[in-house]
């Protein structure tokens, strides 16, 4: 039944798409995790809402088969019925598997796996025109699925995927390992990335102040920690050594304060906790609040009334590891806002590419997460501090994510996204342009 439902949802795309030719489609659904105000235009909205079903899991054969729009919430308590996980589970649960993949999803296993879309096997894409293709890294359209990551969109919508799975076991140890040193750091985060664990990811709290966190599967526990109510998990790593979690509490650790963020909600307050309840401290609240501030402004206009300046700095950084001491100095200098979160990850496969987010294969990328707002009394060019991150991420080989805020010159931008790969996959996939082109898209925010 599962099965036919969805034919039935892809034809009704199909349908609507051939029936209302020209102009421009954008989705319409009613959450996303893209960190940029889009203007506003005349696109038709493809309605894929109701795309966020699991239809299989083969832990035989080590795949899951799923829809689109189906959140990881959802996806992870499935998989985990058959004891088994997708190999990498970013970290919030309203985040799509349908946008991981076509924006770049990492987590604490990506340094075994690599990032979400190195995972995938299958997808079957609906292109702009009402056609759908399936791909696969062998078929016809392999140039679409090595292309289709990091595309956002704008060479179609993936409507079902193929994605690998692994096995889990009940608990997740876990070892807090501190540091004085950003060498030994990064040394150290090396070599355990050669090791048999099975997560690993970081938390810099100041120059001197530095963890890692090793998590390792086990059938037994001798206690487990909760962190999805009264106690937070960030504090918990610089006050312990050793820890334990069930599987599904470490998948969404980050969760329940969207890393730390909730702190601008007052959320970490134990009495604000305690008005909000268990079931609303979760990053799809903080998101809710966070996008009625958006629509009426109401920090910006606090803001100027205080003569205060603010600019939003949310971005993950993918830094080669030879180059990552250096751009903490950096980060440290012109930055500054801490914690800092810290995820390692390295090409899956080192014999593909994938086309617009090109990473060398025979190197390890240190992800730098951080997310929060540099404040002052003077008024800075727009973007001040994004442009010199975005110049730094450029000096030393790395690669931005596009999930927020951009200000590349459109040279920049095509020089790092592969303009020729682009062109080409757009000529094939969507050549009257029904889709918005990736620089308009993200950087020029229509």
């Amino acid at each position: 039944m599962a099965s036919l439902a969805y034919e039935e949802k892809k034809q009704r795309l199909i349908d609507f798409l051939r029936a209302n030719p020209g102009g421009t489609v954008r989705l319409g659904k009613s959450t996303s995790n893209l960190f940029r105000d889009r203007r506003e235009t005349q696109s038709r909205k493809l309605d894929v809402k109701d795309f966020n079903n699991v239809l299989r899991v083969d832990k035989d054969n080590h795949f899951v088969e799923v829809e689109g729009m189906t959140p990881y919430v959802k996806l992870v308590a499935e998989c985990l019925k058959h004891g088994v996980m997708p190999t990498v589970v970013p970290q919030l649960k309203s985040i799509t598997i349908g946008g991981a993949v076509t924006g770049c999803g990492i987590e604490s296993s990506s340094f075994k796996y690599g990032l979400v879309h190195e995972t995938v096997q299958e997808l079957e894409i609906l292109l702009g025109d009402g056609r759908v293709v399936v791909c696969t890294p062998d078929n016809e359209h392999k140039n679409l699925f090595y292309g289709f990551p990091n595309s956002y969109g704008t060479l179609g919508y993936a409507l079902k995927l193929k994605v690998k799975v692994v096995p889990v076991k009940k608990f997740v140890r876990l070892a807090h390992l501190r540091y004085t040193d950003p060498k030994g750091y990064f040394d150290d985060l090396k070599r355990l990335c050669d090791k048999d664990i099975d997560f690993i990811d970081g938390v810099i709290f100041g120059r001197d102040e530095l963890y890692l966190t090793v998590g390792t599967f086990t059938d037994d526990a001798p206690y487990t920690s909760d962190y999805t109510y009264e106690n937070i998990y960030y504090q918990s790593i610089r006050r312990r050594e050793e820890d334990y979690l069930t599987t599904e509490d470490y998948i969404w650790r980050w969760d329940t304060d969207w890393f730390w963020c909730s702190k601008h909600f007052m959320a970490q307050n134990a009495f604000v906790r305690m008005l909000a309840g268990r079931s609303r401290l979760n990053s799809v609240t903080y998101t809710k609040i966070m996008r009625w501030n958006n629509k009426w402004k109401l920090t910006h206009y606090l803001n100027r009334l205080l003569g205060i300046h603010a600019e939003s700095v949310i971005q993950d950084v993918e830094i080669p590891l030879e180059n990552c001491p250096e751009f903490l100095d950096f980060y440290h200098d012109v930055i500054r806002f801490m914690p800092v979160w810290v995820c390692p990850t390295r090409p899956y496969n080192k014999d593909v590419q994938f086309d617009l987010y090109r990473m060398d294969p025979g190197k390890l990328y240190i992800n730098f997460g951080f997310w929060d707002v540099i404040k002052g009394r003077k008024k800075l060019p727009a973007g001040y501090h994004n442009k010199r991150l975005e110049q730094k991420v450029i000096e030393l080989g790395g690669m931005k994510s596009l999930y927020s805020d951009s200000y590349f010159t459109a040279d920049q931008f095509w020089r790092i996204y592969n303009k020729p790969a682009y062109d080409g996959l757009k000529k094939q996939y969507d050549p009257n342009g029904v889709l918005k082109d990736l620089y308009t898209k993200c950087v020029l925010r229509e």
